[in-house]
């Protein structure tokens, strides 16, 4: 960090992430499992994808956060995206390459990506 402009880029940058974070947002929740579990499955990186993809899209309506254990163990990376109306959709074995689909369809389009679903015996 050599400028002021630098910190306060560094300051901006941080500050939107917080923002996504924040659990009294109205819209659409978007949560990653982070237990033990979660973690060394992958969850970190599924976590930053959608981090960096909701912002990226500049979806002013979602936000992104983290949870402990869901449950479901076998499944992990878990995330779970719930609509302003209260539908839940559950997708399991998530990676971040599968976060970018989801953002491109289910948090920009509305259209659930069924092949990554709890619901869904063929998810690898």
């Amino acid at each position: 960090m050599k400028t002021l402009a630098e910190l306060q880029a560094i300051k901006e940058k941080m500050q939107s992430q917080v923002d996504l974070r924040n659990e009294s947002h109205a819209g659409t929740r978007v949560v990653v499992g982070m237990a033990t579990c979660g973690i060394a499955a992958g969850a970190r990186p599924v976590l930053t994808a959608f981090s960096d993809l909701v912002q990226e899209h500049k979806l002013q309506d979602v936000s992104v956060t983290q949870t402990g254990c869901i449950g479901l163990c076998q499944y992990e990376p878990i995330v779970e995206v719930t609509t302003p109306d209260g539908e839940k959709v559950t997708y399991i074995k998530m990676t971040a390459e599968k976060a970018k689909k989801v953002v491109e369809q289910h948090l920009m389009r509305g259209t659930v990506v069924a092949e990554y679903t709890i619901g869904n015996s063929d998810v690898s």
